[in-house]
């Protein structure tokens, strides 16, 4: 364990996430593009939703990275907390962005799938409903990183928001659970067979969830090298400025 804490230090994480980088981005080309290929242009038209069941393959996997992208910055943010290990912090900060960008990208494609089903492209659905509201928890957190100057300041207070913004994170992904009632189908991968996507769906979907997660391990290792080379550039600067006085 205290092996693993070492890599907190900003020099080996450095070290590290610069070789482990080049087979992230290998293991997401050769996952993410079969996946979407065969899944858009190998599978059959779906006896109640046509062609635009091949939606999921972006919205289901969007979905699934938005939910534990949240997650994941629960747990660095408690590393924070509890540890104030930089790096942690840093990653938070930098998952913020490729986190919104999957919410939104999940709520687009909802809304283009959901009109040919439901008619409309919004419903107050509980799922939708707790699914805009991480949504609006993404761009408070990033904006309050924005607000503060003072890093571990703004470290502090993000990590508190980030614990409160889990609750919706739990609801976006369990909400169906919770409440009966609302338009949105069940899980598309659930033990329930009666659920369950039929398996020509199912294995493509599969492959482009993995991809989706080595894409978010590439665009996190790249937005977290630059906050960890951004902080050590402003922390030159300062020393610069100190001694100049």
């Amino acid at each position: 364990m205290n092996a693993l804490w070492e890599y907190a230090n900003p020099v080996k994480f450095m070290a590290l996430s610069g070789k482990v980088l080049p087979w992230a981005v290998a293991l997401c080309v050769i996952t993410l593009v079969p996946g979407l290929i065969w899944g858009f242009f190998f599978t059959p038209e779906a006896a109640n939703f046509g062609n635009s069941v091949k939606i999921i393959y972006v919205h289901v996997p969007s979905s699934t990275m938005a939910i534990n992208i949240w997650v994941m910055m629960l747990v660095t943010s408690l590393i924070w907390l509890i540890r104030r290990h930089h790096v942690s912090a840093l990653a938070a900060k930098a998952a913020a962005m490729i986190g919104v960008t999957m919410t939104v990208i999940s709520l687009i494609t909802g809304a283009v799938w959901g009109q040919p089903m439901w008619g409309t492209y919004w419903a107050w659905d509980p799922r939708l409903t707790s699914f805009l509201i991480l949504f609006l928890f993404y761009l408070g957190y990033m904006a309050l990183w924005a607000a503060i100057e003072n890093p571990d300041t703004a470290a502090d207070l993000t990590s508190v928001l980030c614990v409160v913004g889990s609750v919706f994170a739990l609801l976006s992904r369990y909400a169906v659970n919770f409440w009966n009632q609302g338009l949105h189908q069940g899980a598309s991968l659930s033990l329930d067979k009666e659920e369950h996507v039929s398996d020509v769906y199912w294995q493509p979907l599969v492959l482009a969830i993995i991809g989706f997660g080595f894409l978010f391990v590439v665009l996190l290792l790249v937005r977290t090298r630059t906050e960890v080379r951004r902080r050590r550039l402003h922390a030159l600067m300062a020393r610069e400025r100190m001694i100049d006085a």
